[in-house]
């Protein structure tokens, strides 16, 4: 197993956890995780059309 699928497996591990968390914490959380995560999505859309 190499060291990029490790890793990999670790991020995703660590994206589902913070999800399990905010449920947890309520849904004011769980809104406040979503918004996050949308816009982490469109900012990484931005940078790829950047620097592509």
């Amino acid at each position: 197993m190499s060291i990029n699928k490790i890793r990999s497996f670790l991020y995703s591990l660590a994206k589902y956890l913070g999800d399990i968390n905010a449920i947890r914490k309520g849904p004011k959380a769980i809104g406040k995780r979503i918004i996050r995560r949308q816009v982490g999505k469109q900012t990484q859309k931005g940078m790829n059309k950047l620097f592509k």
